[in-house]
């Protein structure tokens, strides 16, 4: 997953991911944290705000966490 953000965020510049579930956004945090370090030797950072969703998942309405992801270009001093 990490290195289909750092892809989003190389080709578009953003990405937006969702986790349901303590485990699921554990691995989107973990995720977004490897895709930092992928980006890093192109010139790139990060950013993100987390918010919540509610979705409709078999008919059942559940919260989730969204994480929107955008690059940011390092200025080097």
């Amino acid at each position: 997953m990490a290195g289909a953000i750092a892809a989003l965020l190389r080709n578009e510049g953003e990405v937006e991911v969702q986790a349901i579930g303590p485990h699921a956004v554990n691995q989107a945090v973990k995720a977004i944290a490897i895709a930092r370090s992928y980006i890093e030797a192109d010139g790139l950072d990060l950013q993100t705000r987390p918010s919540f969703v509610k979705l409709e998942l078999q008919n059942e309405e559940r919260t989730a966490v969204r994480f929107a992801v955008q690059s940011v270009v390092v200025e080097h001093s």
